[in-house]
């Protein structure tokens, strides 16, 4: 059997979609080996590989709010402070530290003065998690151990090579595709920052999706990036779009672990959105 390994991108509160993702995998006992997370889906991926059940993760998506990690302040590098993660995390997560994870974790933020991803897989768990979600802009830097750092979809949007070289086979990668080609006009600041980094990220994805077997991408595009209210329907999209790629899933556990020696495109699976209930 493959170890499998799950990579997390980043997308705020469209990540709440990562749970319908982990939660489909878990009903139908498929092993998760490795998991890593940029942004949001690190927040997500520390939850899971601490030993929060589905239930749990699901009762947290459903209470949390853009206040529950970040405050407002005045600062020359970015209009809010996620200090409140500290307390937040602290009371939710399972464990303190990488060491104690039921799952192996990497946590993805890119250092700031060199611009280069770093993969956090070791020590204390929450500065790493809060330096991974430091959305440009919006919240200000995190210091980790005399390092500066920031989001880490600046280096590794969708950490899919990460956690291939933590020693996963067959890599599933899941993309929270933002919205930048609307015809409106851009609402505010924090509309403007998000479709450029959409844009951006979409001409950087070519060396992630290379590492990928398979890639998952939840319906996420009529959301906002605080939807926070719309959790049961961000975990919808996700737990679908991951069923319509069990086939794909099933077929690795009864082949042979080696991949293939040139790369091959990912088997993408961006279904159409689930009937409302």
């Amino acid at each position: 059997m493959p170890a499998i390994g799950v990579a997390l991108g980043g997308g705020f509160a469209r990540g709440i979609a990562h749970v319908g993702v982990l939660k489909v995998l878990e009903q139908e006992g498929i092993p998760v080996r490795f998991v890593t997370g940029t942004s949001v889906g690190a927040l997500i991926a520390a939850g899971y590989c601490s030993g929060l059940s589905i239930p749990e993760l699901e009762e947290v998506a459903y209470t949390v709010k853009f206040a529950t990690f970040a405050r407002w302040t005045l600062s020359r590098y970015g209009f809010a402070s996620n200090e409140r993660m500290i307390s937040f995390l602290s009371r939710t997560l399972k464990v303190k530290t990488f060491e104690e994870l039921r799952v192996p974790l990497g946590v993805v933020a890119t250092e700031l003065n060199s611009g280069i991803g770093m993969v956090f897989k070791s020590g204390p768990l929450i500065d790493p998690i809060r330096a991974s979600c430091a959305y440009p802009g919006m919240f200000q830097p995190v210091n980790v151990e005399g390092q500066w750092y920031v989001d880490g979809m600046l280096s590794h949007p969708v950490p899919a090579l990460p956690v291939r070289e933590m020693g996963a086979e067959r890599v599933i990668a899941v993309h929270l595709r933002g919205s930048w080609s609307l015809k409106s006009a851009p609402r505010h600041l924090f509309d403007v920052i998000g479709r450029s980094f959409a844009i951006a990220q979409e001409r950087m994805s070519d060396p992630w999706r290379t590492a990928a077997d398979l890639l998952i991408e939840p319906d996420v595009g009529g959301f906002d990036f605080n939807d926070f209210k719309r959790a049961k329907e961000l975990m919808r999209v996700g737990e679908e779009a991951m069923r319509h790629a069990l086939p794909a899933v099933r077929k690795w556990l009864a082949a042979p672990t080696e991949r293939p020696a040139a790369r091959f495109r990912p088997v993408i699976s961006n279904p159409a959105p689930m009937p409302a209930e």
